[in-house]
């Protein structure tokens, strides 16, 4: 915000280190930023520090905190974000520094500077980008390098892959520019055809600030500016929303005055000190009341502690909790997709159960006119491999299924079966902790004679998400928002195959082919607080269709213990990536669909068990079951009793 009174050195290295240490995920194609000082990733040289470094607007990461001392600066919000989206260092480094210009060094994709108004943002977007300093005493400004703006030097194209990061409107209100409600919304508007400027030109996500409250910072703070200031901030942040909302691209917006105000409602929670004045105080004394006790001169100087580093800048940890704010929002979907597949998980264990006794069954069903009841227990675990835009996850779970089945013909029987499964799947880098229970039913008919043998089957079920905890980094702390909501699955699948083996052999090899169809549905759900980090999910649909061939096999040990297995590979033809549609429950109206889980074409799938007699009537029956693409592993044990009467 402001240019040239605040003067930090930015430290390279200390970049290159923070993106090296980066989520492998790299989901945007780059990140492009805009705004002003609280994005800016140096664009202005450093006149007290070393040679070479250029001006960062926070703290220094200390032991003194001092200029000159040689000490790094914290990376801003931006930056930070970037690294852990996986952005390209180089890509993170300010776009018009004429200190990296002098030194040979390519321009990076930040466009942010320090001071910049919003029309000075939207002309670094459309027309020009410009890094001048403003002496204060003699109001003289000299610029020290310009460029064409993001748009104008790529011939209005926006990248569509990238990430586009927005900040700005507090320099309209520090120099004056913002008086009235009449300002205000000028000011928002300016932001927002920035926005739409991107969006008529590709750009598809953009991620955009909601403005801090003015009126809540230590410059401002206390005096006579604070309420008015506080009020035309509000009237800024519902003109911007409500331009927002009409603009056609995936606009994320980041409900910052929303999370300082959550943390201030408990700052210890954050690392900040509890007993301080966190919006009347700062930690430099530039522009602000330096605090007593944690400022720079206070008797413990730690400016983690403080919300601000000067009068209207964060410190290191204030920029930690938006850049952490900002990954959540982003990373959300990467988990929410998750939840069909668990879905999925649950439809192919009761799945594979069956098969497995049909398996056990075969060459052995009980007499026509006669019941076969079957009662089962078992166990899964799933893992999900990490994708560029899904979260790596582990899950388990355990069931009970009742059924049985009726031949009614030579070659024919029918039968039933439902189960009851409990699923817990601990998703992200936090461990977010979501539990399904499911309760399906399969209606299957069969088909054997002679060598030729055939299966249909139909199944239907209720999803019941009864607590869904996603958990995400919030600072030094942690965040959490709860949910629940409900679903339904439905699936058909056939197989057709051939046993090479006469009736007689002890043995059987059956090459078969299956076809599969599954479609599963999670019903809309909201995050229960109206916290700014708590959000609202549209629909989902996960649909899948698979073509497969396999074999299967039988040997009889004795006449009372058979082993039995099947190898098969599946082909998925509906690999869509799955999406869902997200919104703010603090910033309603404006809603983004981000993309999620992408399913992989490819399945191979394996099975082993044994069965033994224990009496004419009565089997027992133990099996183990695999399933394997690129992205997903699951795996399944169950036991299962069989009476016939």
């Amino acid at each position: 915000m402001l240019k040239a009174t605040l003067c930090w050195p930015f430290a390279v290295g200390l970049l290159s280190f923070a993106c090296s240490t980066a989520a492998a995920a790299a989901p945007y194609s780059t990140m492009i930023v805009f705004g002003d000082s609280l994005a800016d990733a140096g664009q202005f040289p450093d006149a007290g520090g070393p040679a070479g470094a250029t001006l960062r607007f926070t703290n220094r990461t200390g032991p003194t905190y001092l200029n000159g001392s040689g000490e790094l600066y914290g990376l801003n919000s931006s930056t930070l974000l970037g690294g852990m989206l996986g952005v390209a260092p180089a890509d993170l480094q300010a776009s018009t520094s004429p200190v990296h210009a002098a030194q040979g060094l390519a321009d990076g994709n930040n466009w942010a500077v320090g001071g910049d108004r919003t029309d000075q943002i939207l002309a670094a977007i459309t027309t020009q980008s410009q890094v001048a300093n403003t002496d204060s005493a003699t109001g003289v400004t000299t610029v020290l390098r310009t460029r064409p703006g993001y748009l104008l030097e790529n011939n209005f194209r926006a990248d569509p892959n990238a990430l586009y990061y927005l900040t700005g409107g507090g320099n309209d209100f520090l120099q004056g520019r913002v008086l009235s409600a009449q300002q205000a919304v000028g000011a928002a508007n300016n932001l927002a055809a920035g926005a739409q400027a991107l969006s008529q030109t590709g750009a598809r996500y953009i991620m955009v600030w909601l403005l801090p409250d003015i009126g809540q910072t230590p410059a401002v703070s206390g005096t006579p500016l604070q309420i008015p200031s506080t009020l035309l901030s509000g009237v800024f942040n519902q003109q911007l929303v409500n331009r927002l909302g009409q603009i056609d691209a995936e606009v994320i917006p980041l409900n910052v005055p929303g999370l300082i105000h959550d943390v201030l409602d408990d700052p210890a929670r954050f690392g900040l000190a509890a007993n301080q004045n966190l919006t009347g105080t700062c930690f430099s004394g530039n522009s602000c009341t330096a605090n007593s006790v944690y400022g720079i001169n206070g008797s413990t100087p730690d400016p983690t502690k403080l919300l601000f580093n000067d009068g209207v800048h964060p410190t290191v940890a204030g920029q930690r909790l938006i850049a952490d704010y900002g990954y959540s929002i982003l990373s959300a979907p990467w988990e929410i997709t998750l939840l069909p597949e668990m879905a999925n998980g649950t439809l192919r264990a009761q799945q594979d159960e069956l098969r497995g006794q049909w398996l056990a069954d075969w060459g052995n069903w009980q007499n026509i006119g006669e019941w076969r009841a079957i009662v089962a227990g078992g166990g899964q675990k799933m893992d999900f491999d990490s994708q560029s835009n899904s979260a790596s996850a582990d899950g388990h779970g355990y069931n009970l299924t009742l059924g049985g089945s009726y031949r009614f013909a030579e070659d024919w029987r029918a039968g039933l079966v439902a189960g009851a499964y409990r699923q817990t799947l601990e998703a992200g880098p936090r461990d977010s902790d979501y539990k399904l229970n499911s309760y399906i039913a399969t209606a299957f008919v069969q088909f054997h004679a002679n060598h030729w043998w055939a299966d249909l089957a139909v199944s239907g079920g209720k999803l019941d998400y009864d607590s869904l905890k996603r958990k995400f980094a919030l600072g030094i702390s942690e965040g959490a928002e709860k949910g629940n909501t409900d679903g339904n699955v439905w699936a058909l699948s056939g197989r057709l195959g051939f046993d090479l083996a006469e009736q007689t052999n002890r043995w059987h090899f059956s090459p078969f082919i299956s076809a599969d169809y599954s479609r599963a549905e999670v019903d809309g759900y909201s995050e229960n607080s109206t916290r700014s980090t708590a959000l609202n999910y549209e629909d989902q649909t996960r649909r899948s269709k698979r073509l497969g061939a396999g074999l299967q096999g039988k040997f009889a040990i004795t006449p009372q213990t058979q082993l039995f297995g099947e190898v098969a590979h599946e082909r998925e033809f509906d690999t869509d990536q799955q999406d869902v549609t997200i919104a703010l429950n603090s910033v309603p109206g404006v809603d983004f669909t981000l993309q999620g889980y992408e399913p992989q074409r490819s399945l191979n799938r394996a099975s082993v068990g044994l069965s033994q007699k224990l009496a004419p009537d009565l089997t027992l029956r133990a099996g183990y079951n695999w399933r394997k693409n690129d992205a997903v592993t699951q795996q399944g044990v169950n036991l299962a009793l069989s009476l016939d009467f």
